[in-house]
């Protein structure tokens, strides 16, 4: 079987993915098609005798323009920020002047008659039209593009249902009638709005996420040529079995096979663990890690598209495949709820031409139904809670990115957590107090200061907290792989050799303490050995412990060593899976879904991000990396893991109240729409009850404001 992939900007919503599966499905020859709503993109097995063209063509008589994906990569960005942005404006516009008509509406509802009445009809009008032309193009450039194939999606009955209540409220400004209803139709396109430019950010966050993740790879790299000497090549021009020159400080530019030298490199890209990983000849290397200590020459074994980081991407976007097809429960609901009403109003029309009405009262009677049913509270009763719950948990520390994350966090029945940076803070501290003296704390933060290494920055920390200045350093040098020296200038140990770095250069002999540690050394005093540990967060065992009293099964998946995680496991009471590879990750939490769970994982690594995006929900520390951060649908502040126990409790309390706002707007509808259909509800109290079921919503939304204590 062949595989081919398309872009296709017009995929809007579920219905659009189900409608591109189900019309590839019987085409001879395609084994199988899944679209991705976060990166608009469909893939295709297929028979290898069908061209591209003849599924692009298959694809536009379903409705879809399809793109290659190299064309469509190139405009991506720029396209997806202006559509933000076009989506921002006419959502703020529509707003504005649904404020605005809204506060006219009120002096008619008032008592307001005559000419008075007329001229607030003719200014809401004025603000209506070109409101409507306006923010309204988005829904009406789809339905058309839909229409003009035949085709029906979401968009048509809105686009009809607006025109519709527009056009006859502007007739009955124009011939003095008592009602018009423009604050109907610009308040729906206004909610509307409001989910799209969602919808819209969300795709863009989920696309940053696997751009940042591939920005750590390095942009090329220093190749050695056959005369001995060496060049540097972009990451696109290096190729397997070639030798590349890493020196201490850089990136790798690919994956391969340590020819010569020894080093450490920062793993924690990969493995998430904060201890480096040392490296001699015949250890294999991946690109993205940083290398600390001296010069590598590595044989390149994988480059570019094949290389570990790019993998991690891949697998990035094809874990969005399985989140992109999650539909809200507003969603779910409009799918039939729309049609229903619109098909309910085209009855009541008929229905009251066949018993002698005349076309206006007609007309009427289902603008009136359609007003009354207008989906506003509907629309209203997931977001309006959402948007509370999503502020009350801000205020906790807890940043909501999307309000179906909510959604998704109420039904989380089992958690899986990192453990580096996650239930540990993620940053080395002190093993006990410092054992430095006196001149030696200045000397040993001047030193600490003068390195990039992770022991070392945490050090200057723990010494600029207790207050300690800085002493002045001389002929301040980095040897690679053993540490920084200096000669120290003024005081009282002015003019002595002082060594921060490996505990046999100091002269204290091997590590002893399993855990981070350096050696410090001034002038010819005894050495001193500086144990670090990456400890537990305060309330780790706390949150852990409230987890599974919410009946939810916790563990942990780590891609640490065993040493450094069952410690950290048995001190919580939890089970843990070690030295786990992202995919290793990504097929713990595909193996949970199988069995039916919905998984919440807690990470903050590049090495999360699959698992991150896999999982039914996520959320990642905002000391997270770029990946970790943007992978995850939610980010939690501070030393804190309470934040995680909190939004779950939150999430709980979201998914009642959305409960209780569908009961109370499908309870709404079914006692007004029989009163409309019979013609006892004209346009005017239908616009009020229609806003009078929204603000009920929205008072019971309000009860969210203390879910988060």
């Amino acid at each position: 079987m062949a595989h081919s992939e398309f872009a296709l900007p017009g995929v809007r919503c579920a219905g659009c993915i189900a409608k591109i599966e189900r019309g590839l499905a019987p085409m001879a020859g395609v084994r199988a098609a899944r679209v991705n709503m976060t990166t608009r993109r469909v893939a295709i097995d297929h028979a290898p005798d069908l061209t591209p063209d003849q599924l692009r063509a298959a694809l536009a008589g379903i409705g879809f323009e399809a793109q290659p994906i190299a064309a469509a990569a190139a405009a991506a960005a720029t396209e997806d920020a202006g559509e933000s942005r076009a989506l921002i404006r006419a959502m703020a516009v529509a707003g504005f002047a649904a404020m605005n008509i809204m506060l006219l509406s009120v002096s008619v509802w008032s008592g307001a008659s005559g000419a008075t009445r007329d001229l607030f009809h003719w200014l809401s009008a004025l603000i209506a039209m070109p409101t409507v032309a306006y923010a309204g193009r988005p829904f009406f450039a789809s339905a058309w593009a839909a229409v003009r194939r035949g085709r029906t999606n979401m968009d048509v009955p809105i686009s009809i249902g607006v025109i519709l209540a527009t056009a006859l409220s502007l007739f009955e400004t124009v011939t003095g009638g008592p009602h018009a209803y423009f604050d109907g139709a610009v308040s729906l396109l206004f909610f509307l709005l409001v989910g799209r430019v969602l919808d819209s950010v969300m795709r863009d966050r989920a696309r940053a996420g696997v751009a940042a993740l591939l920005r750590e790879t390095a942009p090329g790299g220093a190749v050695e040529l056959a005369d001995g000497q060496t060049a540097w090549r972009r990451a696109d021009e290096i190729t397997p079995d070639m030798t590349l020159i890493v020196a201490a400080g850089e990136r790798l530019a690919a994956d391969g096979i340590v020819l010569r030298g020894d080093s450490r490199l920062d793993m924690s890209l990969i493995t998430g663990e904060s201890r480096p990983e040392p490296v001699a000849p015949a250890s294999r290397v991946v690109a993205g890690t940083l290398n600390i200590d001296a010069p590598l020459a590595i044989r390149v074994t994988a480059a570019g598209e094949a290389t570990t980081i790019a993998g991690i991407a891949r697998l990035m976007d094809a874990a969005g495949q399985g989140r992109s097809r999650y539909v809200r429960i507003a969603d779910r609901a409009a799918r039939l709820y729309a049609p229903a009403v619109h098909l309910l109003a085209l009855l009541s029309f008929a229905g009251w031409m066949i018993v002698g009405a005349g076309w206006h009262d007609a007309l009427l009677v289902a603008v009136a139904v359609l007003i009354i049913t207008c989906p506003c509270a509907l629309g209203l009763a997931v977001p309006a809670a959402q948007i509370v719950a999503a502020g009350a948990l801000m205020k906790r520390g807890v940043l909501i990115k999307d309000g179906s994350a909510l959604e998704r966090l109420a039904e989380a029945d089992c958690v899986r957590l990192d453990k580096t940076g996650t239930l540990t803070l993620g940053r080395p501290t002190p093993v006990g107090a410092l054992p430095l003296k006196g001149e030696e704390r200045p000397v040993a933060l001047a030193l600490a200061r003068a390195s990039t290494h992770p022991v070392a920055r945490a050090l200057a920390i723990e010494l600029q907290r207790a207050g300690v200045i800085a002493a002045t350093l001389d002929d301040v040098r980095e040897t690679p792989g053993l540490g920084v020296e200096g000669r120290v200038v003024g005081g009282g140990v002015g003019g002595l050799i002082a060594r921060l770095g490996r505990t046999e250069w100091v002269g204290l002999g091997v590590a002893a303490h399993d855990g981070l540690e350096t050696g410090f050394r001034l002038g010819e005093d005894a050495p001193k050995r500086l144990c670090f540990a990456d400890r537990l967060r305060d309330d780790a065992a706390a949150t852990v412990a409230g987890m599974k009293a919410l009946g939810m099964d916790v563990g942990i998946l780590s891609g640490d060593r065993g040493e450094a995680v069952r410690p950290v496991a048995a001190a919580l009471g939890l089970t843990a899976q070690v030295r786990m590879r992202p995919e290793d990750k990504l097929a713990a939490i595909d193996r949970l879904k199988l069995a039916g769970h919905h998984v919440l994982m807690i990470g903050d690594g590049l090495n999360d991000g699959p698992a991150l995006a896999a999982g039914h929900v996520s959320l990642a520390p905002a000391s997270a990396s770029d990946v970790g951060q943007t992978a995850a649908d939610a980010v939690f502040m501070g030393d804190s893991l309470a934040p995680t126990l909190i939004a779950v409790r939150a999430a709980r309390a979201t998914r009642r109240i959305v409960g209780q706002n569908f009961v109370l707007a499908i309870g709404y509808n079914a006692l007004a729409v029989p009163l409309a259909i019979l013609g006892h509800v004209t346009p005017l109290v239908a616009a009020i009850a229609m806003s009078s079921s929204s603000l009920i919503v929205v008072a019971n939304a309000l009860r969210l404001r203390s879910c988060a204590r």
